[in-house]
């Protein structure tokens, strides 16, 4: 490695993932050419031996470009990148999620796009697993994760949420925080992620601040494997349903995201929604059990999980109306 300031400063937030982080260096090592990187690990207090593993697995006299930072308790998504961009040294950054995998040297295109486009605030790509098919849930538009927030038809929230469109295929709204890549000097200018932000939802919310700074691009000939579930393998195979679909951590962080970006009322507009939903969702089926001639209370597991939602999206409830700084952790 140069002794100058390297290209890209590559962040990676660890907790408990030691073979993922060590598969995924091994894919940057493999297809990354032609520029100077560093790898910068923060820990959120895994509590194991992440570090030794990662380590010995790239011997510092052979991958001198490893970096690694303890956070000392388990800071989420936002406040362990934030750590982790303070010590940064490249011109350019990139927040790469522990379970990715590069399948060619997109770290040097999108750095040297970054680079000539000077128009750009960030860059990510496609997301694909491991037999190459594209993502099929890739969320690049405010409205779509706004959708999603209601229980509502499909067809009437496509009226009233519609997408942002572009002349460019490649220009999005947002970018997923697994791989994205941006200056130094913009994130100077934009500022770090909110550090309310436990998970989830962070990523949205810098990247309507990125807006502000140029275009925000997903290459849709660029393509990195996303796994998922990295460090919460359970979200993998967690069953859902139409009302009972959101994951607890991520509604909250979305929540704070609508408060934040489109105000007070939107918010208060989504919470009326659920409050009004569970009355709505027992009556519903308690209507059809006595149609079917099945006890009145049968059959009650999804309303009961949603209800116990929407009672933790209210212990949140006040501090997201007035936009307290508080950690929001479920």
């Amino acid at each position: 490695m140069s002794t100058t300031s390297p290209d890209v400063s590559i962040i990676i937030v660890n907790y408990k993932t030691p073979q993922l982080i060590i598969d995924c260096l091994h894919s940057v090592q493999q297809h990354t050419q032609g520029i100077d990187f560093e790898v910068i690990i923060i820990d959120n207090e895994s509590g194991d031996n992440s570090e030794l593993l990662v380590r010995a697995a790239f011997p510092e006299a052979q991958f001198p470009q490893i970096r690694w930072f303890n956070m000392g308790y388990n800071a989420g998504f936002g406040r362990a990148n934030n750590f982790g961009m303070k010590q940064a040294q490249g011109r350019n950054l990139l927040l790469l999620n522990s379970d990715t995998l590069l399948v060619d040297d997109l770290i040097t295109r999108c750095s040297q796009l970054l680079d000539r486009q000077r128009d750009v605030a960030a860059v990510g790509a496609m997301q694909i697993n491991r037999d190459g098919q594209v993502h099929t849930q890739l969320y690049t538009r405010f409205a779509q994760l706004r959708r999603f927030c209601y229980i509502l038809p499909e067809r009437w929230l496509n009226r009233v949420f519609p997408d942002n469109q572009y002349a460019d295929p490649n220009e999005v709204d947002w970018i997923i925080g697994a791989f994205l890549m941006t200056r130094q000097s913009t994130i100077a200018q934009t500022g770090n992620f909110d550090e309310r932000f436990f998970m989830y939802g962070e990523d949205v919310e810098l990247g309507w601040r990125l807006r502000r700074q140029g275009r925000m691009l997903v290459l849709r000939d660029g393509f990195f494997v996303h796994l998922e579930y990295g460090s919460d393998a359970s979200n993998a195979t967690r069953k859902t349903t139409f009302i009972n679909r959101f994951k607890t951590q991520m509604q909250v962080s979305n929540l704070l995201w609508v408060r934040k970006q489109y105000g007070a009322g939107a918010y208060l507009v989504l919470m009326i929604h659920y409050y009004t939903l569970v009355p709505i969702v027992y009556a519903w089926k308690m209507t059809a059990n006595l149609r079917q001639g099945k006890p009145l209370l049968s059959e009650l597991t999804n309303q009961r999980a949603f209800a116990q939602q929407v009672g933790i999206f209210s212990r949140f409830f006040w501090a997201t109306l007035f936009n307290q700084n508080l950690f929001f952790k479920v």
